[in-house]
């Protein structure tokens, strides 16, 4: 603890922002980043917990209070060493996590939680401006050889973990370049992609095979990993997208969030995208208020949309403090779990016009079968009291028609695709249509595990990290019979408090 009365002393600061405007004739990232004595100063504030929740919170189960001490004492490479003990890629998380930790900081309860997302970056960036990230090339190799298919966040990790341990490690990609939705989901403006290729690099040199363009199932058979390989890692994603089986979708302009957002990315990559979805001079509407909408609204005014609209299905949450006291936040959300409350995004803030409680009911088309408009309704949400389960009734009257020639549904995920190793495999899936695995990470197919949000679910960039550490020690253990990789034992606890 750096300072005792540091958290009495001291106020929260972190990153702000570009103006609106500047940022929005680029797609580069926004931040005006803090200098490292100030983020010395905010290292300060945290308080050396008796018990410190920010560690729960937290699925990686970062070590925060050393590392936010070893800040303060200026002791940069060493917080980076406890920063990477638990964490594989803490440039990414340190953009685009939510912060959890945060929500559970103990001097959240009545004051500005700890800034520990921006002393995470802050080491992250000054590692690599260092130096300090070098390949970590194992000494010895096992002989193992393990397929890790999906490089996304849990993919990377996973391969990233396996290989250290001295297995033999190849990573199938079906799309062009690695990284998964960190290369082609999640916006250039909040991650640029030049942070996913260094990580690549690293992993390269370190001995992780990349063969990317290569759709398992497809291009090369299921049943040839099984023979090849002495263990398969999935970690596909939930890559479905939930539809909006209305009247008119299939007018031309109905699209899918994830149909929408990679062909920026290529573009902005330097590709050539033939017939690009754009919105260039189009009332948008986004159908989803998450964190996938609000990529579509940046993207969309950085496009040069004629209007922007977001809809979300539920109510308007309480309009909170930008970091609630404990006093305020609602029954259901406690401290220290995730506040429900009302949330504005940088992408929010660059213009979007946000309704609540708010139904589709059909896409409205011209001759030409090209999307002219929306219907939709007003709705109210009510617990059914023979089951306690929360319902929604339309509120007549409230019918209204929107102009919108681009209609980009944000509604979440559902699961993974069934087609390809699931299915070649016989993979026994959960009751929510997940790849069901155990505690280890097991499917139903010996040797063959799967981790992310293909077993879990639609989730955070953190959780999917976690889960390819903890997939791949598991794995690691099942090949050895003993493993040196380490766990994650406040994620440990994070899952036992969610299933509880």
């Amino acid at each position: 603890m750096g300072e005792p009365r540091g958290f009495m002393k001291y106020e929260r600061k972190v990153s702000g922002y570009a103006p609106v405007a500047d940022r929005l004739k680029n797609y580069n990232e926004f931040l005006t980043i803090l200098p490292p004595e100030e983020v010395k100063t905010q290292g300060a504030r945290c308080m050396d917990c008796g018990v410190p929740f920010c560690h729960t919170g937290c699925p990686l189960g970062n070590i925060i209070p050393d590392f936010n001490d070893l800040v303060y004492r200026q002791q940069w490479h060493e917080a980076s060493q406890r920063l990477h003990a638990t964490n594989n890629f803490p440039e990414f998380t340190g953009r685009v996590c939510p912060a959890p930790c945060e929500a559970a900081c103990v001097l959240g309860i009545n004051e500005d939680p700890v800034a520990i997302k921006q002393i995470e970056m802050t080491i992250a960036d000054k590692a690599w401006d260092e130096g300090w990230v070098v390949p970590e090339a194992p000494n010895v190799r096992t002989g193992k050889r393990v397929a890790v298919v999906g490089s996304g966040p849990a993919g990377l990790a996973a391969a990233q973990q396996l290989n250290r341990a001295g297995h033999l490690v190849t990573l199938f990609e079906r799309a062009d370049r690695p990284g998964g939705l960190l290369m082609y989901g999640i916006p250039d403006f909040k991650l640029e992609k030049h942070r996913v290729w260094r990580r690549v690099e690293q992993m390269r040199e370190e001995g992780v095979e990349f063969r990317c363009g290569v759709n398992v199932g497809t291009d090369v058979s299921t049943q040839s990993l099984v023979e090849e390989y002495d263990a398969i890692v999935l970690t596909g994603g939930a890559t479905l997208g939930r539809d909006l089986p209305i009247p008119g979708r299939e007018f031309k302009g109905v699209h899918y969030a994830m149909e929408f957002l990679p062909q920026q990315n290529k573009k902005n990559a330097g590709d050539d995208i033939p017939g690009q979805i754009l919105a260039e001079g189009k009332d948008v509407i986004v159908i989803g208020g998450g964190d996938t909408g609000s990529d579509c609204d940046g993207t969309s005014n950085r496009q040069g949309c004629k209007s922007l609209t977001q809809f979300e299905l539920l109510p308007q949450p309480p309009e909170l403090g930008k970091y609630p006291r404990r006093s305020e936040r609602p029954a259901s959300t406690p401290w220290p779990l995730w506040p429900v409350m009302m949330r504005t995004s940088s992408s929010h803030e660059e213009g979007c016009r946000r309704e609540f409680g708010i139904l589709t009911k059909e896409f409205l088309g011209d001759a030409e079968g090209n999307l002219r408009g929306l219907k939709t309704v007003r709705i109210e949400w009510y617990q059914d009291p023979a089951t306690g389960q929360q319902k929604f009734k339309e509120l007549p009257g409230t019918e209204q028609e929107w102009p919108c020639q681009l209609a980009l549904l944000a509604m979440g995920f559902v699961g993974p695709e069934k087609h390809g190793p699931i299915a070649d495999l016989g993979l026994e899936l959960d009751p929510r249509g997940n790849v069901k695995a155990g505690a280890n990470y097991m499917t139903s197919r010996e040797g063959v595990f799967a981790a992310g949000d293909m077993r879990r679910g639609q989730s955070l960039v953190v959780w999917a990290i976690h889960e390819g550490r903890e997939c791949a020690r598991a794995v690691d253990l099942w090949l050895m019979g003993q493993t040196n990789l380490p766990s994650t034992a406040a994620g440990e606890f994070a899952v036992h408090a969610a299933a509880t």
